[in-house]
């Protein structure tokens, strides 16, 4: 009887375990590092590095310490567009002060072959959803007639506001080119936490080429869009941050425009 009596416990530990290995990750989370009002306050530098940041998604954007270029995640590789508009592989070992990722699964798609610029694509996503109080991934490929977007070249200490690096943000264009727009849709009452509405960055169909979405004309594209109903915020455990005044009212729409 005492034998039997192990061999349940055994088993109950055993199925406790089990369950631990096999605990399937919530995919429905958007995965934040940081505010983006820290980010516009100059809080530059972060702690989290890229290899840990990839434990929380497979597809998002961001920055780099030092707010050097712009950063995609694409399929769980991620990419650094710098100031010279060129991309390049992102090392597990950077370090991001703002970045939101998660892992995309479609729930909706859609194919457009129609030129549309980024507010009628904006106005077209906005039909498509089912509400505006959610969170959206949005993956979209295809060809492009043109898209304009920016970097920002790295920053020394003292950080200047975000609002003042933008004044002298390098350009880039691009004419018929395959590519794709990776970034979310987020509700309004975000604001000051993320920025509300649409952030889209693109990269290039040979991953050469890329940046923050300022313009595009869209010519035969793949959307999609996967619904996420879950917000998770690390909030960074640093001096500056906690020493930050994030209550400020900040023209985000100019910054990012």
């Amino acid at each position: 009887m005492l034998k039997i009596k192990y061999l349940f416990y055994i088993y109950i530990l055993f199925s406790l375990l089990l369950g631990c290995v096999t605990k399937e990750i919530d995919r429905d989370v958007l995965f934040q590092l940081s505010t983006i009002n820290a980010l516009l306050e100059g809080i530059y530098d972060g702690e989290m590095t890229f290899k840990e940041l990839k434990r929380h998604g497979d597809l998002g954007l961001g920055t780099f310490n030092a707010l050097d270029g712009e950063m995609l995640m694409l399929d769980g590789y991620i990419y650094q567009v710098k100031a010279d508009g060129k991309v390049y592989p992102a090392a597990d070992s950077m370090k991001t002060p703002f970045s939101a990722v998660t892992f995309y699964e479609e729930d909706k798609t859609l194919i457009l072959d129609s030129t549309l610029d980024y507010k009628s694509l904006e106005e077209l996503l906005d039909k498509i959803i089912p509400t505006e109080n959610i969170i959206y991934a949005i993956k979209i490929e295809g060809s492009f007639k043109y898209v304009r977007t920016r970097s920002v070249p790295a920053q020394e200490k003292p950080y200047p506001l975000l609002s003042e690096v933008v004044k002298n943000q390098p350009e880039f264009e691009f004419h018929n080119i395959k590519g794709e727009l990776v970034g979310f849709r987020l509700p309004d009452y975000l604001n000051g936490i993320n920025v509300p509405k649409y952030h889209l960055h693109f990269i290039t169909e040979n991953r050469k080429g890329g940046g923050h979405l300022l313009e595009c004309k869209t010519n035969k594209v793949k959307i999609g869009i996967d619904f996420t109903d879950q917000l998770f915020v690390y909030l960074p455990q640093t001096k500056e941050f906690f020493d930050a005044d994030l209550n400020k009212e900040e023209d985000l729409e100019k910054v990012e425009r």
